[in-house]
């Protein structure tokens, strides 16, 4: 049974009427995300190549795309205004326009290009690429907002009684004060649009107000002080231990006086060690569904897959997408 956070969603995001690019067209799994995505309303989709070659695998799985549309690069009228659009963002790192029109040829560049255009209003890619080319895409083409200074991620983290936000678990693995302040300040965001909750920021350490002194700690207050500086207007707090964050009776007990501590919902770790640990021991012995990882930190969404996801993981992470954008 689908749970009611992935339901509810997939509903939000239907009635946003998006359009997601999904670019490798040779993945079967893709194809199938695909047709789900297009029969079910959730957004309009379009996947990159070359029609002739992609129907007749698609008719040979049974798969269904009449209502997916499909864009050959090579043969788009965009190409020539991608190459030139790129050239100019690359031009001052030596690319020639030679190299810019071979780069927008590649479905994850073209993919990037029309969500840096308007074309689609996000991409979801990774199945077969890499998450370096991914994001290498994706930053060089859409590129990131003013005032945030990483692009990182996040996994919704889904227990039968809360949903909570994991940042960063799987991109970066040692973020300074400034950017551990920005991973923050876009999960704090990302998780209240998803789930439509108030987002609680406990930035996490293994100390809670002092309890311990270390230059580790230090890079997390630096941090705190940061995200309070850019964003006044959230609700964070730190240093806190992953307990005093989630328990109330020991928030209220370590942290007196705290609106964060024990009501946290957005949980940011001080480096990926702890991320990429805490999120796994959530996920196996927690037994809680992890949903990401979420790419964040792009001006529009651009996100990337795990190569061993399944049709179904793609469906998710594009229904996130249609909603994010």
């Amino acid at each position: 049974m689908e749970n009611t956070i992935l339901a509810g969603i997939k509903e939000k995001a239907s009635k946003s009427k998006k359009t997601i690019v999904l670019p490798e067209s040779h993945d079967e799994r893709v194809l199938r995300a695909a047709e789900i995505l297009s029969k079910e309303k959730i957004a309009s989709i379009i996947t990159l190549g070359d029609e002739n070659k992609i129907r007749p695998v698609a008719d040979k799985l049974a798969i269904d795309l009449s209502g997916v549309r499909i864009i050959d690069p090579l043969k788009s009228e965009k190409l020539s205004d991608f190459t030139n659009i790129y050239f100019n963002l690359r031009k001052k790192k030596g690319i020639s326009i030679e190299e810019a029109r071979e780069t927008v040829k590649r479905d994850l560049f073209f993919g990037a290009m029309m969500v840096r255009e308007g074309l689609a209003d996000g991409s979801v890619a990774g199945s077969t690429a890499s998450t370096a080319d991914v994001l290498k895409a994706g930053i060089q083409c859409v590129g990131m907002p003013e005032g945030i200074s990483i692009v990182s991620s996040f996994f919704l983290m889904v227990f039968p009684e809360k949903t909570y936000t994991f940042a960063d678990c799987a991109v970066v693995p040692d973020p300074n004060a400034e950017q551990l302040a920005d991973i923050a300040i876009s999960s704090a965001e990302n998780h209240a649009k998803l789930t439509g909750e108030k987002s609680y920021i406990a930035m996490l350490s293994f100390s809670t107000k002092g309890s311990a002194q270390h230059e580790l700690i230090d890079k997390v207050l630096d941090a705190l002080k940061i995200a309070k500086g850019k964003r006044p207007d959230l609700m964070i707090d730190g240093e806190l231990q992953f307990d005093a964050a989630i328990v109330d009776s020991i928030g209220r007990r370590k942290a007196p006086g705290s609106e964060v501590a024990g009501r946290a919902n957005v949980l940011v770790f001080p480096n990926l060690d702890a991320g990429n640990i805490g999120y796994k021991i959530a996920q196996r012995l927690g037994k809680c569904e992890a949903i990401g990882p979420i790419i964040q930190g792009l001006k529009k969404p651009y996100f990337d897959l795990s190569r061993g996801c399944s049709a179904e993981d793609i469906v998710n992470t594009a229904s996130i997408a249609a909603l994010m954008s």
